[in-house]
């Protein structure tokens, strides 16, 4: 039997408040979904097994905080970032709108010299509700412009394409060089198990 290899990768979510990230991260990584809002605060840590093209993959999916308090807390969970998804709601354009604010602020703080060679997926989630105001070919045009972006409307509700999408940016930082595994410093775990004893699942 061939030898089948392992690989660690740590996924980002980032987009404004309200726009779903936490739903989306409870739909791919339990399948689960909850109309319960809660802000995530700062921010929350998941992982999950998948098997791509024969190959195991750990993957390190952080959610993090839309607000603006705690926007000045997410350089420190940048680093090690393997691949990002920018996450917008497609019934509020602002949202839409801030995606180029939190794509250039991961580049920088990543200090990344070419951010169009970086492996992004735009995401348009809410897809199911009727109120749509972002069209799907602006986001596509868009994600295009902008280093040729993966991109899907997904439902965090239903799940439509979210499990599609995620395993598509997954593929996508797969084809990167491979990077040092990335170990998370013992003092965030601890912070990170106080805060899931403190509060339950919500969307953020």
């Amino acid at each position: 039997m061939a030898s089948r290899g392992r690989q660690m990768l740590k996924l980002l979510l980032l987009g404004d408040s309200s726009v779903g990230k936490t739903c989306l991260l409870n739909q791919f990584v339990n399948r689960e979904f909850t109309n319960i809002y809660k802000a995530t605060i700062g921010s929350d840590f998941s992982s999950k097994q998948l098997d791509i093209d024969g190959k195991y993959i750990t993957l390190q999916i952080w959610d993090t905080a839309g607000q603006e308090r705690f926007q000045s807390l997410g350089p420190t969970f940048y680093r090690g970032t393997d691949c990002c998804i920018l996450v917008y709601d497609v019934t509020k354009p602002q949202t839409f709108q801030n995606i180029t604010k939190w794509r250039t602020e991961f580049s920088v703080q990543l200090g990344l010299t070419n951010s169009d060679d970086f492996p992004f997926l735009l995401l348009g989630n809410k897809s199911d509700l009727p109120d749509k105001a972002v069209q799907e070919s602006a986001a596509r045009e868009y994600a295009s412009m902008n280093g040729d972006m993966l991109f899907y409307e997904v439902s965090a509700k239903t799940a439509d394409n979210v499990q599609t999408a995620f395993e598509a940016i997954v593929q996508r930082a797969l084809q990167r060089a491979p990077k040092d595994d990335y170990n998370i410093p013992a003092s965030v775990m601890n912070d990170l198990n106080k805060d899931k004893d403190q509060k339950s699942n919500g969307c953020c």
